[in-house]
C-alpha cells in the first residue's frame, strides 16, 4: 500500500510540474485535482513579502512558511524535505548566504529537473538538489544544521521513519522546522479512502497528538508549536467522496484540519 499511495504522490506532482506556478496541495489550476472544484483553492500561505522567494519556484504546495521560524543562520547547511521546485530553498539560501549550503530532498524527478532548471537561472553554486525519498534519505549522518519542510512529512508513508531519518542526518544540537498537516477529530471515511486527496495532503494527515509524539519517539527534545492555523476546507471538496448528511457530521463534531508549524531540537 505504502508504494502505491508514492506513485499516486509522483503521479500528482508531476502533472503540478507540466501546470502553471500556482497549484498545489489542495485543488488548483492544472492540477489532477482541479475538478474536485471549480475556482482555484490552496492550503498556502503567501510568500510575495519573503525575502528569497522566487515566485516561478513556487507551486503552492506548502501549507506554512517553515523557514519563518526555523532559525537558520548565516553559514548553516539547511535541508528541505519535499523541496518541489525549489521555493523554500531558495527562501533559505537567501539566510545561509555565500557561506552556507541548502540541500533539497525529492521523490519526483519532474521536480528535481524544474528545481535544476530554476538553480541554473538563478545560478546558486551552493544550493543542491537531489533524487530520493525521505524515510531513506541519501544524506549523511550529522551532516544538516536545520531542516525544513513544507507539508510534505503528511504525504510518506511511514512517518515514523521520516522522522528517524530527520534525526539522523541532523548535526549534534541541530533543529528542524516543519509546516504540516494534522487532524483534530476524525475525517469522514470517503475522505480517508480518496487517493486525490492524500495527494492533497489531507487524507494522509494525522490526528495532532500522534504527530507530536512521532517526533518525540524518534528522539527530538523541546518540541514547541510555532505557528497553528485552521483550514476552511471548501465544501465542494468534500461533497465528492461524501454525503452532505456526512459532512455536516463531520462539522457538527467539532473536527477540523490544521495547519501546525513545529520546531524541535535534536
Amino acid at each position: 500500500m505504502s508504494q502505491e499511495i508514492k506513485e499516486v504522490v509522483k503521479h500528482t506532482y508531476t502533472e503540478v510540474v507540466n501546470s502553471e506556478p500556482g497549484c498545489g496541495c489542495g485543488p488548483c489550476c492544472g492540477s489532477p485535482i482541479q475538478e474536485v472544484i471549480d475556482q482555484d483553492w490552496s492550503l498556502s500561505e503567501s510568500y510575495s513579502a519573503v525575502e528569497g522567494y522566487e515566485p516561478k519556484a513556487d507551486y503552492a504546495l506548502g501549507c506554512g512558511i517553515p523557514t519563518e521560524h526555523a532559525k537558520i543562520k548565516e553559514g548553516d547547511t539547511v535541508l528541505d524535505l519535499g523541496s518541489g521546485a525549489g521555493n523554500d530553498v531558495f527562501v533559505a539560501r537567501s539566510i545561509v548566504g555565500e557561506a552556507g549550503a541548502v540541500i533539497g530532498v525529492d521523490m519526483t524527478k519532474a521536480m528535481i529537473d524544474k528545481a535544476n532548471e530554476n538553480k541554473q537561472k538563478l545560478g546558486y553554486a551552493n544550493v543542491n538538489f537531489v533524487l530520493g525519498e525521505i524515510e531513506n534519505l541519501p544524506i549523511e549522518d550529522n551532516s544538516i544544521d536545520v531542516a525544513v519542510s513544507n507539508c510534505v512529512m503528511n504525504l510518506v508513508p511511514d512517518k515514523n521513519k521520516a522522522y528517524e531519518e530527520t534525526y539522523r542526518v541532523l548535526k549534534p544540537n541541530g533543529h528542524f522546522n516543519m509546516s504540516d498537516i494534522v487532524l483534530k477529530g476524525e475525517l469522514p471515511e470517503g475522505i480517508k479512502q480518496a487517493a486525490e486527496m492524500y495527494a492533497g495532503c489531507i487524507s494522509g494527515a494525522m490526528q495532532k497528538q500522534d504527530y507530536l509524539e512521532v517526533i518525540e519517539k524518534a528522539g527530538f527534545k523541546n518540541i514547541e508549536i510555532t505557528k497553528e492555523r485552521e483550514i476552511d476546507v471548501p465544501d465542494q471538496v468534500f461533497l465528492r467522496y461524501v454525503s452532505e448528511e456526512e459532512l455536516a457530521t463531520f462539522k457538527e463534531g467539532g473536527n477540523s484540519i490544521i495547519s501546525l508549524g513545529v520546531y524541535a531540537e535534536k
